[in-house]
């Protein structure tokens, strides 16, 4: 019996052009963002209120990475072979028993390093696994011609949680300790487990069975390495996510701590980015840029500006304004890449590319992490600060020079059903070409 897609049901609060499980997706990120954000910066201060230095926050930081680079592309190919949601709530529950568990041994008192990279680590595998379930449910949620709204609303919402949950983690750092903020995070993933069990794929055609594991990886991969574009945004990432991921995870609590006065300034910094990563996505509700890419890459370049700042250091109030700019411009490059995705990939591949995508954009994350304590050491803070902002200058100059980011252009002609693009976005087109980068937002 052939396939008959079903129309899909919409929950009676949201828009007339969100989907329910557009909805439920939404509202299950907002709840796990609010957990996260805090918690980044929870797990940081529990380190060195053990005893730990820069050195062992980069060493936790690591450990959660890493397994994304082991898991990710396994990952992606399961939830392109099994049924999405499953794969996002089994992700959710490893999530939140490894958060509970580093709230235990917080809240005990004196953990151990290797009890907080092996749990790191736990929440780092279900995250390898959640991630390009997770981009690739989203995706099949929205209908073409309002993907690039649903998007940026999505990533507002999304945002707009880290905004509340950083100002408020930090704050609950420094009033109660890092351990409550770690349980509250164990609670939101529970929660955001409770929804996703909820969304309904009845409009999603069953999987057709592959040759296997290894053809469904190759077959992602070829999608991948055929898109200039693609892969050049990506590698561009893999450097710029590090070096900010290590300015960010490492120097700036060590920053805040020595300079601005503790986790409660550091964690308002952080919600200022957040604030105008909403900012940025409210703007791009309105703006449609015809260059996708172009606009979007030209907007990365304002992510030197924290690390440049952290390295002078400003103080507390100009850092939040940098931090707000710079959410600002990167949420124009997330909704653009995001929309360019939707345009370029088929939906049944959407998973696996998410996957290539993700790895390139934190394969180099774990060292960057771990090598922020000795380069520390051996080049001095403000030194190595300065090298991270140089880098992502250098980096996203060069992606500048591929074609196909400056050329792709958002597309207008309808699509025609029952060619791979089919279902893909509106303002979009056809799909030869193809996805992806993730790093940022």
């Amino acid at each position: 019996m052939p396939y008959v897609s079903r129309p899909r049901r919409r929950a009676p609060w949201s828009p007339a052009w969100a989907s329910r499980n557009y909805s439920l997706l939404t509202a299950a990120t907002v709840v796990t963002s609010l957990g996260s954000n805090g918690a980044l910066i929870a797990a940081a201060f529990a380190v060195l209120e053990a005893g730990g230095d820069g050195g062992d926050v980069g060493l936790v930081a690591a450990a959660r990475t890493l397994p994304l680079v082991l898991f990710l592309l396994i990952g992606g190919a399961l939830a392109d072979r099994l049924p999405r949601h499953q794969v996002m709530v089994a992700a959710n529950t490893l999530n939140c028993l490894s958060q509970a568990a580093f709230a235990v041994l917080v809240l005990a008192g004196e953990p151990r390093l290797w009890q907080m990279m092996l749990l790191s680590g736990l929440g780092g595998t279900g995250q390898a696994f959640f991630a390009p379930a997770a981009e690739g449910m989203l995706m099949s949620s929205v209908k073409g011609e309002h993907a690039a709204r649903a998007f940026a609303v999505f990533r507002m919402a999304m945002h707009g949680a880290g905004l509340g949950g950083a100002a408020l983690g930090g704050a609950m750092v420094a009033a109660i300790g890092p351990g409550w903020v770690l349980a509250a995070d164990a609670a939101a993933f529970a929660c955001a487990a409770a929804l996703r069990g909820l969304l309904d794929v009845k409009h999603i055609p069953p999987r057709t069975p592959g040759d296997g594991l290894l053809a469904d990886l190759r077959e992602g991969w070829r999608e991948f390495s055929g898109r200039p574009w693609l892969w050049g945004i990506v590698v561009q990432f893999s450097i710029a996510n590090a070096v900010v991921g290590a300015a960010e995870a490492v120097y700036g609590p060590l920053v805040a701590r020595d300079h601005l006065g503790g986790a409660g300034p550091w964690g308002l910094a952080l919600a200022c980015f957040g604030a105008g990563t909403v900012g940025g996505a409210l703007l791009m509700t309105r703006w449609k840029p015809r260059r996708l890419l172009l606009a979007g890459t030209l907007c990365v370049f304002p992510l030197s500006l924290p690390a440049a700042a952290l390295a002078v250091p400003v103080p507390a109030g100009a850092l939040c304004a940098v931090m707000f700019v710079t959410g600002l411009s990167i949420e124009v490059f997330g909704v653009s890449w995001m929309t360019a995705l939707h345009q370029e990939v088929p939906e049944e591949k959407l998973s696996r590319i998410s996957a290539y995508d993700w790895f390139g954009s934190v394969a180099l994350v774990p060292a960057a992490t771990a090598l922020a304590g000795p380069s520390e050491a051996a080049f001095g803070r403000t030194e190595s600060l300065w090298g991270c902002a140089a880098l992502v200058v250098v980096v996203t100059s060069a992606v500048l020079f591929v074609p196909e980011v400056r050329d792709l252009r958002r597309r207008t002609e309808p699509v025609t059903l029952g060619t791979p693009a089919a279902g893909a976005d509106a303002d979009a087109g056809s799909a030869d070409a193809e996805r992806p980068v993730g790093g940022l937002g």
